[in-house]
């Protein structure tokens, strides 16, 4: 829009100098001896017209700017006074060197101060390069010389209030609703300066003289409330919205306004009322509505205070826009932070049979049954994304989770062998080789004889598996963790382990299970001491009451000579679901031992 303005002003501007100045001969000849180019030998006088024609329409039918300017010099070379050359050139400079753009402006109306149009644009390419002291000289010059023109007063009011001269900017629009009546738009100027300047009497005699003026236009009864309400004066206000309302009972601008009225005033209850009127409007676009019920629920305390009014917007969107992700996704977030897991799953199962299928909601029906321990949902889930979406390597991620969490590792291990082909990225191929390790140990696990060669190649697939994966993402913490652990647990190699249990706790914010892992290794390296220290930190931020932990603690303490503190922490890991016997054979075994002094 602001190219064509351009166009259409040059164009205007090309008219104008062509009715001035082409009254002369016609051309005679195809070459100009001057210049070597295609250009007809025209009269001296009318030269520089013809290369400002051209320019013209270099610029404005083909869009070629360096050409037009280019052609304007020549016209300037010409004749130096020729002021539309440089009228031109200015245009043409505008947008890429507004500041040389106001010298050619500026050049072209000394050269014809009779033309407002070189003193507009000169005024318009000082604003724009920010030369705001030299454009209020030139605006006040065109206020004289075009008394009636409003847009004047509005350009110079705005450069008064950026040279810091707020009451001359009040001033200049005064004198415009003395000539012109009141202009909404410089009335809303008028009022915010008057606000600015803390003359709030007279921003709500604006205000009410507006309203006076067009009792039925909705917009000014909102402006007359804001201004009562930013005067304390809510009770006027609210007189105000209520009137605005009674206009147009559904006006998003009115609603909004009286939305954030009760939210400066904390009243959440009365605001989050307004909120509903407003979803119920489809004048609101959606994304409006997702971003406003997010900002309400960032914060934990206000979404339990409001619980109710909030579950309510969120199933005003749900009904509304039953099929749209956005909602779809947003009410099952709300039903997941209710602690409504059961409906937030039964919500994304519905939605697996949408058309066309969308694999995230399949993604968020794993990942909700994986966290409920449900393996056999989970590998139903996943064979039915995998119909659909057979390459995605998620899918074949969790098909292979579910099955090594039923036992079924062989399966598992060729769900994750297929999932490589499709990852294409080294982060996500060295995640498939860390579960692949964890699967081939739980393999190992469940060997029975601790020297059989079975059990020995599945340890071996297993830490080969854990190389692979750090090769790819040496900084994978999970990895770094399990592969330390269960080096630990084998006796193997506890110097790797410590460095590699050392950098996952570096790696993150004390997550307890990877201090349990350090300790432990501590522990296995015969450093109990050391163990002791990183397994206190260990169980004072573990929230899931990890029967582990108690017991590698009980472990701990006991090396330490302090039986009565281990059996203590052993006992806490059978109350928190240890094997029993496990347990027993400690607590037996501690019993014959005489305790240290």
């Amino acid at each position: 829009m602001k190219r064509l303005a351009t166009i259409s002003i040059l164009c205007a501007a090309l008219f104008a100098t062509a009715f001035a100045a082409g009254r002369g001969a016609s051309p005679t000849s195809p070459k100009s001896a001057r210049s070597g180019d295609a250009v007809p030998a025209w009269a001296d006088s009318l030269r520089s017209l013809y290369l400002y024609t051209e320019g013209v329409k270099r610029y404005a039918i083909e869009g070629d700017s360096a050409r037009a300017c280019e052609l304007f010099r020549r016209a300037i070379r010409e004749d130096s006074t020729f002021a539309p050359a440089y009228y031109g050139l200015a245009v043409a400079q505008m947008e890429e060197e507004p500041a040389a753009a106001a010298e050619m402006a500026g050049r072209a109306s000394r050269l014809d101060t009779a033309d407002v149009w070189y003193r507009s644009l000169h005024g318009q390419a000082l604003v724009r390069s920010g030369q705001y002291g030299r454009a209020l000289g030139v605006f006040r010059e065109l206020q004289r010389a075009e008394p009636n023109n409003p847009d004047n007063y509005r350009i110079l009011a705005a450069l008064y209030e950026l040279d810091g001269q707020p009451y001359m900017a009040i001033v200049t629009l005064d004198t415009a609703e003395v000539r012109f009546g009141r202009i909404p738009m410089l009335s809303a100027m008028k009022r915010q300066l008057l606000i600015a300047t803390r003359q709030f009497d007279k921003a709500v005699g604006e205000a009410r003289a507006m309203v006076a003026a067009a009792p039925y236009e909705a917009e000014h009864h909102v402006v007359l409330a804001g201004l009562y309400a930013r005067t304390g004066k809510d009770s006027l206000a609210l007189a105000e919205y209520g009137r605005a309302l009674e206009i147009d009972s559904t006006s998003l601008v009115t609603l909004a306004a009286l939305s954030d009225f009760y939210n400066d005033r904390r009243n959440f209850r009365s605001m989050l009322a307004v909120t509903k009127r407003m979803f119920a409007l489809e004048s609101m676009p959606l994304e409006r509505k997702t971003a406003r019920f997010e900002q309400f629920t960032s914060d934990l305390r206000f979404y339990r205070e409001h619980y109710a009014q909030l579950n309510d917007l969120a199933s005003m969107l749900a009904i509304r826009y039953p099929r749209d992700k956005r909602v779809v996704e947003l009410y099952a977030r709300h039903l997941i932070a209710s602690g409504e897991l059961d409906r937030a799953l039964e919500l994304y199962k519905l939605h697996t049979w949408d058309t066309p299928p969308e694999e995230d909601y399949f993604a968020s029906v794993i990942d909700i049954e994986t966290y409920l321990q449900r393996p056999d949902s989970v590998d139903r889930y996943a064979d039915r994304a995998l119909a659909l979406f057979p390459d995605r390597p998620v899918f074949h991620i969790a098909k292979g989770n579910a099955l090594s969490y039923s036992g079924r590792h062989a399966e598992a291990l060729k769900a994750y062998k297929r999932s490589l082909a499709f990852a294409d990225t080294d982060s996500l191929r060295a995640v498939i080789w860390g579960v692949t390790g964890d699967t081939w140990h739980q393999i190992a696990a469940k060997t029975p004889s601790a020297k059989s060669a079975e059990r020995r190649k599945a340890l071996k697939s297993c830490f080969g598996a854990y190389d692979r994966s750090l090769k790819l993402s040496p900084d994978n913490a999970l990895v770094l963790n399990n592969y330390a652990y269960f080096l630990a647990e084998e006796g193997l190699e506890l110097e790797k382990a410590l460095a590699m249990s050392s950098r996952a706790v570096a790696l993150t914010d004390n997550n307890p299970t990877y201090l349990d892992t350090q300790a432990w290794v501590l522990f296995r390296l015969g450093r109990p001491e050391e163990a002791r220290k990183i397994m206190q930190q260990a169980i004072a931020l573990d929230g899931r009451n990890s029967a582990e932990l108690a017991l590698h603690y009980g472990d701990i303490l006991h090396a330490l000579g302090q039986r009565f503190m281990a059996e203590t922490y052993w006992r806490k890991a059978l109350e928190r679901g240890y094997d029993p016997a496990a347990i027993a054979r400690r607590l037996e075994s501690a019993g014959k031992q005489e305790p240290r002094p």
